[in-house]
């Protein structure tokens, strides 16, 4: 599942000719493109779809979306280990295949 998440800009900078920044999810830290919202600023809570921000949220909202999502899980599924979901999923159990 890919959602748009709402977090918000910890830090901005410029990566290779783009405006980029560090973006907080409830306590996971991730890059993300602030291309398509340039004047973002420090403290903004963004929605974030695949790595790009394409919109502001107001704080309320962002942190009652967070919540929502940590309760349902979908933050752990968003965010959480691949690797660790995958073997879950395969039916292994600390690296023993069952």
């Amino acid at each position: 599942m890919c959602l748009a998440v709402p977090g918000r800009i910890l830090r901005r900078y410029e990566k290779d000719l783009a405006l980029m920044a560090e973006v907080d999810f409830g306590g996971v830290l991730k890059e993300v493109c602030l291309q398509y919202i340039p004047d973002a600023a420090l403290g903004d809570y963004v929605i974030v779809h695949v790595g790009f921000a394409i919109q502001r949220l107001d704080e309320a909202s962002a942190l009652e979306t967070l919540a929502n999502f940590a309760n349902l899980g979908i933050l752990e599924e968003e965010f959480g280990d691949g690797f660790t979901r995958a073997a879950k999923q395969a039916g292994a159990v600390e690296g023993v295949m069952r």
